[in-house]
């Protein structure tokens, strides 16, 4: 019996230590394929290729211009008798001609039915849009939807037969060093195949509101521009979309996730609606994470709350901190514009918050976002001569003169150069909301925080600015 045991055990012994040692050659390999060079980006090529097409645009205008007069006609050819004639009352340009301009771009098919997924700059106000696929055959396209925020379009053909279709990927899964290949047409070179690496993700480049980009050094040039950025497994994690003038070899791509609602939304309604909270936002800096006594600088901090609007209804307040929506968490201002944006009209959410150093959680009715609204911008002088600056009710004498839209704050009128006020950073215009977490209603309010502060004690002011949102501002008596 004891030697049965003795059996069991050493094979047991024997089966983990083989089952470690191909977990661990499986990871490795796992590991080795993800980021080492692969032998080959033919097979990769090959089965995404046929998705792939090239757009041709045409935008008609009147009237040619000097860039046809100085571009387009021959050195030899004989100069037309009435050309003195349209110069002298049309500037060169013949009022009724029309001129023709081109565009180029790439595409990729999602659809056996037709749909293309190009960028929006791509297609956007062209008169005709010519589609050619992989194997050169041609077709008019017609646009199903625009998002010019996140530069994305949908169009279709109508093709005889079913067409081969792009797998979409998990961008979410990409890691910083892998391989990607971007397919596209390049100057009008069809079907060209560049491949790089994953330089970076979550890019902000200053083109929108949604910036998410990926960022890589395969080749995107002119002409590329929604084509599709694939993994080695030859999905795609990408729609090529930018590159950066004067800088070679950086290329940005919009990530497939992100473009997967949008889509769904431009192939089903033609346009893209969003959610709307109806805050103004800034991330947390390092000095006010400190200032709440908070670990960590992960969460969002509201400005301003739009009267009326779904935050002001669920009793959101400004200086609330946003920490997680439905359970996830919010760790950056992009974050919560991202979530907010991606969450139907009409659904409700659960948003955590910390206001005043409890935790709080709302129930918020999210609306429709308009993108063309945009975030919200009585007693005597006084003068602290230790900080050097001169402080006042915010009356709307004032407010006009600093084009401030607050009323019964406390405000900033005048710095002395060279003070301490001044050299600790605050502006004319600042409104003080607290002191030393006292909060700041009036100009009594702001004198009675002063005077509890004993000289060479130091003074915390918590201060909101015009175009720049909540400060810290740290000085000493």
């Amino acid at each position: 019996m004891k030697s049965i045991k003795i059996f069991v055990i050493t094979w047991a012994v024997f089966f983990l230590a083989v089952s470690n040692l191909c977990f661990s050659t499986t990871a490795q390999a796992k590991f080795r394929d993800m980021f080492s060079i692969p032998e080959s980006f033919t097979s990769l090529a090959n089965r995404t290729s046929p998705s792939v097409v090239n757009i041709r645009t045409v935008k008609i205008t009147k009237g040619n211009g000097p860039v046809f007069r100085y571009f387009f006609r021959g050195p030899k050819e004989r100069e037309d008798p009435f050309e003195d004639f349209f110069n002298k009352f049309f500037g060169g340009d013949r009022p009724h001609e029309e001129f023709r301009q081109q565009s180029l771009g790439s595409g990729f098919i999602i659809d056996e039915s037709g749909y293309i997924v190009t960028n929006n700059h791509v297609v956007e106000n062209a008169d005709k849009i010519r589609v050619i696929l992989n194997d050169e055959r041609e077709f008019d396209a017609e646009i199903v939807g625009l998002d010019k925020n996140t530069d994305i379009a949908l169009i279709k053909i109508k093709p005889a037969a079913n067409l081969p279709k792009a797998t979409l990927g998990d961008s979410d899964e990409l890691k910083v060093g892998q391989w990607v290949v971007a397919i596209g047409c390049p100057f009008g070179l069809e079907h060209t195949v560049t491949a790089g690496i994953v330089s970076a993700k979550g890019r902000v480049i200053g083109s929108g509101p949604y910036d998410d980009f990926i960022q890589t050094d395969a080749s995107i040039n002119p002409g590329n521009s929604g084509g599709p950025l694939i993994n080695t497994d030859g999905d795609v994690v990408g729609i090529n979309t930018a590159i950066i003038s004067g800088g070679q070899g950086i290329g940005f791509a919009i990530p497939i996730n992100l473009a997967k609602g949008i889509i769904r939304q431009l192939k089903e309604y033609g346009s893209v609606t969003r959610g709307w909270l109806g805050v103004s936002i800034q991330n947390l800096s390092r000095d006010m994470a400190k200032y709440y006594k908070m670990g960590s600088r992960k969460g969002v901090l509201i400005i301003d709350v739009f009267p009326g609007d779904p935050a002001d209804k669920a009793g959101i307040k400004p200086q609330d901190i946003i920490l997680d929506i439905n359970g996830k968490k919010v760790e950056s201002s992009r974050d919560l514009t991202r979530m907010v944006a991606n969450i139907r009209v009409g659904d409700r959410v659960k948003i955590r918050l910390l206001r005043k150093g409890k935790v709080k959680t709302v129930n918020v009715k999210i609306a429709k976002r308009d993108d063309t609204r945009s975030a919200p911008a009585g007693d005597r002088l006084k003068r602290t001569e230790e900080l050097g600056i001169s402080i006042s009710k915010l009356t709307p004498e004032i407010a006009r003169r600093l084009n401030l839209q607050e009323a019964g704050k406390v405000v900033v009128v005048d710095v002395d150069p060279g003070s301490k006020g001044a050299e600790a950073g605050i502006r004319i215009g600042d409104i003080i909301i607290e002191i030393n977490h006292m909060a700041i209603k009036s100009v009594k309010d702001y004198k009675k925080a002063i005077e509890k502060v004993k000289k060479d004690e130091s003074i915390q002011m918590f201060i909101k600015r015009a175009n720049a949102g909540f400060i810290i501002i740290n000085l000493t008596k």
